[in-house]
């Protein structure tokens, strides 16, 4: 017989289902049922409960909704069991066990699943608890939250037909607060509850205990295959077919008078990483009244001063699970009537600034290992870093609006939207920036949250579900802004008495000092220049093989890209330098001219500009290698487009009927000469398809004193500044090349005009030549092409278009979408490298090119440079380094240290 439920007691016995390994275990009960049953096992306070597995919820699914045989009456003898460990009897007035039903998946997925509190009362069980307790309004709270529980959680009753139930008791009852209501009002309550739950449902709220557990399992399963959990897996990356395991643990209550506290807290600041217990809680409540924001909560620092003797057992069993987990943790407690009680732990969410310094801590503390702390890290955390704030000198003349809790750091700034349907819509549809404001955020609002640039709420704490939400998915967010008022009916939020926001108004949003100014405001990139993060990164160049250098067009941009640790140039684009105002004439010019003498004289004037700009580079770059690309692109990139010349051409044909003076037509006529020149020029310089036509090494030979004038440009700049003590190392990249004849013709003459400079300058320079790989010819003859070429970079962007045979510009706004969507291709090909394709080129290259020519260097320069998977892909192919744009730099660094752990 299959065992599909566990007590808490009993989790070497899972362990033994699971071969001894833990990760097993996790998958088995779920990461809050695993963890559940170890603190058990280490003796922290845990109430008695058991977990129905995952098993248990794949096979009830694979069944049509079916409980698997025998899982039903395992359930009921663990019952039985938590009777005898607690001393109660479920469903017995005068000694009532109560329990609760909680969703436990693998992964957290806070606020993902649905749970339901206080199972096992009816009416007969409320007046025995009452006659025991003594606490009438205890228990009919109790009640009332079970039956609300069970018809929205169970039944898909909307939580709101509630909600107005109670926001109309307090009305009647003249208090401000659910926690002034007293017994009567609740029991009043509970039973329009009930007429809720009858009209709804069209049965009668289920009185027996046992109907309820039933019930409430069910509703766990069938959650797992709900929309806003399987929007969360989406997003998250988590896999569908887990499942997710059911815990049912006995109730222990915070709402029993002053002397009860619930709460949630996690044992770091999960925003900034300070070792220090962070959270939220309050006195006379219970757990969800924490998470949903309906009361404002207390800070964990104020539990120092009314419990202080709870407050340090709990800080004591927080670092003795810190210690065990080697990770901070996301705990659950309830206190009552002076008892703490822990009612999860698990490995707390958190910023991308929190996860570095925490892991940069933890090392230092001896809990982990460099190793561990550099995989901890995730390279796209990293990205956090380089989020935008908002503008320092925007903010100095701005006035907030509003403050609130800085749950998740970085500036968004947007159009309000009221709800997440319509946040998704004007996101996606629309393309707007949004920000999502609500009263408080559920799990429905999930698709919007992730639409949104950022998320503002008028309730909510640091553990709330907007905060749990946007700190995983690295969303800035403002939360508990209680000044804000939200009509969700006029589309309107007021704050004060004065100002109003309407629904697609601009507002601004500093998550990391919980700030909101009115309109939108500009935002900057911050500098990298954490004291953690570069400890972490400096780990990760200790651990990594893959070089890691950077594309750069302009000294700055070769600084930046030193200044996050590049280790050189990978990719300097020529042509990006000819589209600077002052040089793009000369270009035309060149490109226009009629005869050699003109062509050459416009080469020539464009000389000393290229020079300028390798001699900022070099500085820049001293001591490192800078890979310099000669031009690339066909020349009519550089032209007015066919299209923008005729419309040019027919409106001044037009307007010239209307000039009556000389001088105007004069003028006119010069420009429709001029533009006439320019339509010949493009219409014999056009091509069926140009990126396969006249560019690269096929223009260096057709034009050789374009590319002659780059590299005496290169070595020029190189001799000056060696002059100055920099050390140079260029390398010159000859792009496209299909075949080594090609790759040879060029190559010799551009040498000669190298070591000609040189001889000019008397300096020596140490230098290479060499070409990208991105035609499928190229890296098929890479043998061949390497007796010439002395280093290969892989233009992957090329590459992969030429492999795949799409063009990138059309695919992505076109078919490939549609392609990912349906799954005929599980990912972007120019995101993340084609491992069996163009990886498999790429692997035939490094091979072949290096058979020829042992050692050779050998890089990538297309975007995969800065993409982690794809970094992973160059890794295990044996690449020298990644080149990709200065902001990725950082992320590269971490991901090849990921890269190379995962080869050990």
């Amino acid at each position: 017989m299959t065992k599909y439920v566990y007590l808490f007691n009993e989790v070497e016995q899972a362990e033994a289902h699971m071969n001894g390994e833990w990760e097993g275990v996790r998958g088995l009960l779920g990461g809050k049922g695993a963890n559940l049953a170890d603190m058990t096992r280490l003796n922290v306070p845990v109430p008695p409960g058991f977990t129905v597995s995952t098993e248990a919820c794949n096979a009830y699914l694979d069944a049509g909704s079916h409980f698997p045989a025998s899982m039903w009456e395992q359930e009921l003898e663990a019952v039985k069991a938590i009777e005898k460990q607690t001393g109660k009897i479920f469903g017995d007035p005068a000694n009532p066990l109560l329990v609760s039903c909680r969703s436990g998946a693998k992964f957290s997925m806070p606020g993902m699943m649905d749970t339901i509190l206080n199972i096992g009362l009816n009416d007969d069980v409320a007046a025995g608890m009452a006659k025991l307790t003594g606490d009438d309004r205890f228990v009919y709270d109790s009640y009332r939250r079970l039956v609300q529980m069970f018809g929205s959680v169970a039944m898909d009753v909307s939580d709101e037909l509630f909600e107005e139930v109670i926001t109309k008791q307090r009305e009647k009852a003249g208090v401000q607060n659910d926690s002034d209501l007293t017994a009567a009002d609740w029991m009043a309550v509970t039973e329009k509850f009930k007429n809720i739950y009858r009209a709804y449902t069209h049965s009668e709220f289920p009185t027996d205990p046992y109907d309820q557990l039933k019930l409430a399992t069910e509703a766990v399963f069938k959650s797992w295959n709900g929309k806003r959990a399987i929007d969360y897996r989406n997003a998250a990356g988590i896999a569908h077919d887990l499942g997710t395991a059911v815990n049912i643990q006995t109730m222990v209550f915070g709402n029993m008078g002053d002397t009860s506290a619930t709460g949630v807290a996690m044992t770091r600041n999960a925003s900034t990483g300070e070792p220090e217990l962070e959270g939220d809680f309050l006195v006379n409540a219970q757990g969800e009244d924490v998470v949903a924001g309906i009361r404002i909560t207390q800070r964990m620092s104020e539990l120092q001063e009314i419990m202080p003797e709870l407050y340090k057992e709990f800080d004591a069993i927080g670092k003795r699970l810190e210690a065990h987990y080697k990770n901070m943790q996301d705990l659950e407690f309830t206190i009552e009537n002076g008892k703490l009680w822990l009612l999860q732990t698990r490995d707390g969410k958190r910023t991308a600034q929190a996860e570095v310094r925490i892991a940069v801590d933890m090392v230092e503390e001896g809990l982990i290992s460099k190793e561990t702390a550099v995989k901890r890290v995730k390279p796209e955390q990293v990205d956090f870093f380089l989020h935008p704030q908002l503008d320092s000198k925007a903010v100095k003349n701005t006035k907030p609006i509003a403050t609130g809790l800085n749950v998740s750091p970085g500036a968004a700034v947007g159009v309000v939207a009221f709800d997440a349907d319509t946040a998704e819509r004007w996101a996606k549809a629309d393309g707007k920036q949004v920000i999502m404001v609500r009263p408080e955020t559920k799990p429905d609002d999930v698709h919007g949250m992730l639409a949104a640039q950022g998320i503002l709420t008028s309730r909510g704490g640091r553990t709330s579900h907007a905060a749990l939400v946007a700190r995983q998915f690295g969303k800035p967010a403002v939360v508990g802004v209680s000044e804000l008022e939200i009509n969700l009916d006029t589309r309107v939020m007021t704050i004060g008495e004065e100002l109003t926001v309407k629904e697609g108004d601009w507002i601004s949003l500093d998550g990391t000092d919980g700030i909101v100014y009115l309109g939108e405001l500009p935002t900057v990139v911050p500098d990298m220049n954490n004291p953690y993060l570069i400890k972490l990164l400096s780990w990760a160049d200790e651990i990594r093989d893959l070089g890691v250098w950077a594309n750069a067009d302009y000294p700055q941009d070769a600084q930046r890209a030193r200044n996050y640790g590049a280790e050189g140039i990978g990719l300097c684009r020529t042509e990006h330098m000819f589209f600077e105002p002052e040089r793009m004439p000369i270009v035309q010019q060149m490109i226009m001219a009629k005869s050699k003498s003109v062509q050459n004289e416009a080469i020539a004037k464009l000389l000393p500009f290229q020079r300028s700009d390798f001699e900022g580079i070099f500085r820049a770059m001293n001591g490192l290698t800078v890979i310099i690309r000669l031009l690339d692109p066909p020349l009519h990139e550089f032209l007015p487009s066919y299209e923008d010349l005729v419309a040019s051409l027919a409106d001044l044909k037009v307007r010239l009927q209307h000039f009556h003076t000389v001088s105007e037509i004069d003028e006119a006529l010069d420009e429709i000469r001029t533009k006439q020149d320019y339509l010949e020029r493009v219409e014999a310089l056009q091509e069926m398809n140009p990126m396969l036509g006249t560019r690269g090494v096929r223009l260096g030979i057709l034009i050789p004193e374009l590319t002659k004038m780059q590299v005496r440009a290169i070595f020029e700049a190189a001799c000056n500044v060696a002059k100055e003590g920099v050390v140079v190392k260029p390398e010159v990249m000859i792009p496209l090349t299909s075949h080594v004849n090609e790759l040879q013709v060029q190559q010799e003459t551009l040498e000669a005009v190298a070591k000609k400079v040189m001889a000019e300058k008397g300096t020596e320079i140490d230098y290479l030549f060499g070409t990208m790989i991105e035609i499928p010819r190229a890296a098929l003859t890479a043998g061949e092409i390497a007796e010439v070429a002395q280093f290969f970079s892989f233009g992957t962007n090329d590459l992969t278009q030429t492999t795949f045979g799409i063009s990138r510009d059309d695919a992505e706004s076109g078919f490939l979408m549609e392609y990912q969507q349906r799954g005929i291709l599980d990912r972007n090909p120019f995101a993340t490298i084609d491992a069996k394709g163009v990886g498999k080129l790429m692997g035939l290259a490094v091979e072949a090119g290096r058979e020829t020519r042992p050692g050779m260097e050998i890089g990538i320069c297309g975007e995969h440079g800065g993409d982690p998977e794809s970094i992973a892909i160059c890794h295990n192919l044996g690449l020298n380094y990644v080149s990709c744009s200065p902001f990725r730099v950082p992320i590269a660094r971490l991901a090849a240290a990921h890269a190379a752990l995962a080869d050990k």
